[in-house]
């Protein structure tokens, strides 16, 4: 995953079986929360990851917690 200066555009290189893939997205308005704290590789959780997209921080302290479906009888 990498981010310009800005802060505003997003690009996600994705490996699958034979070939990459490259995500893309840029914000209109605003900038990622991207983590400025350390110069080494940071590995993301997927919910970590959608917070990312979302414009929120990696660090949520008031996240909501995980849902999981149920099957009500």
């Amino acid at each position: 995953m990498f981010c310009n200066r800005d802060r505003n555009k997003l690009k996600i290189l994705y490996w699958e079986h034979n070939g990459f893939w490259l995500f893309y997205r840029r914000l209109k308005r605003g900038t990622f929360q991207w983590p400025t704290d350390s110069t080494d590789p940071v590995t993301v959780s997927n919910r970590e990851l959608r917070w990312l997209l979302d414009g929120l921080s990696l660090s949520q302290r008031q996240a909501h917690l995980q849902v999981t479906a149920q099957t009500v009888i």
